[in-house]
């Protein structure tokens, strides 16, 4: 028993037992486990953590080793995406037992500002960009990058268009109708003619053309449209005709809303109205509060709101 002890206190055991904690070797009972779901504290998790941290620094450095044969290479590489995955579980873990979110997946950036092909997934390190048949994926995925930017800085110019550009204000200036209704007169005097040709009746004056009242009722010539550059906003400037308009669409709502009512006994007409549509602004405050919130719990976690 004293000579056991003896070994215990000599400087070689000492110093073997400080080489394997930095290697990561301990003894049995102080050996990392295999599934993090099994740790049930959390400054064991992230003591583990930081323990995988050293690892993977240190394989990373010894990668770049240029003396590394390619199997060699492949070996390192394919045990650093190992730790890379253990420690992404211990995180999970961390985060499952209330500790902090390590979990922020920032993108790689290049020095164009366009995120870096290979850095989702499996990833290569070192030398192992190096190693045949990487280097030729590497180009392949940036090239599919590129031309998925050029397709879609195509296609930007395209979207967020507003109403103007499908021709949804083209009836507020009154000329598409006058156009339109031209054209309308045009051809219906020439169908006439045909008729009248067609069933040898003598050229006579020719009936006029009976228009719906809604046709009959052209747009005020007093609204104005103010275009700003490149926005889709229309500000009409006959503010009173708006008005008067939207309030007789209240009116005709409400009405219909209370015959509606009158049928349905368990519903009142208040809550037969259309909904009330929210307005640019206030779509846009909902918006930026759903983003700053998913910011927050991004990096300070669900107890950091």
């Amino acid at each position: 028993m004293a000579r056991n002890e003896e070994k215990a206190q000599s400087m070689l055991y000492r110093f073997r037992e400080a080489q394997a904690a930095e290697l990561g070797l301990g003894t049995r009972a102080d050996r990392r486990p295999r599934v993090p779901a099994t740790c049930k504290s959390l400054r064991d998790c992230e003591r583990w953590r930081g323990e995988i941290l050293r690892e993977i620094s240190r394989k990373v450095s010894k990668i770049q080793d240029a003396g590394l044969t390619d199997y060699e290479v492949r070996d390192l590489n394919d045990e650093i995406n190992k730790l890379l995955r253990e420690k992404r579980n211990w995180e999970n873990q961390i985060i499952a037992l209330g500790g902090a979110n390590y979990k922020r997946n920032v993108a790689m950036l290049d020095e164009d500002g366009k995120e870096v092909p290979g850095t989702k997934g499996y990833k290569y390190f070192g030398r192992a960009k190096d190693l045949p048949g990487v280097r030729e994926l590497f180009q392949s995925q940036k090239k599919e990058v590129e031309e998925e930017n050029q397709a879609l800085a195509h296609y930007k110019r395209f979207m967020n268009q507003g109403p103007q550009y499908y021709g949804d204000l083209d009836e507020n200036s009154g000329k598409l109708l006058e156009f339109e209704r031209a054209a309308e007169n045009d051809e219906y005097e020439n169908a006439c003619l045909h008729v009248q040709k067609a069933l040898g009746i003598s050229a006579g004056d020719i009936p006029k053309l009976s228009l719906p009242e809604s046709a009959k009722a052209a747009p005020s010539s007093t609204a104005k449209r103010k275009l700003a550059d490149g926005d889709s906003d229309v500000q009409m400037g006959d503010e009173a005709i708006d008005n008067s308009s939207e309030s007789s669409r209240l009116a005709q709502a409400k009405l219909h809303a209370e015959a509606a009512a009158s049928y349905i006994p368990f519903l009142t007409a208040e809550e037969l109205l259309p909904p009330k549509l929210p307005a640019r602004e206030e779509i846009e405050s909902v918006l930026l509060e759903l983003r700053k919130k998913a910011l927050v719990e991004e990096y300070f976690g669900d107890g950091g709101s």
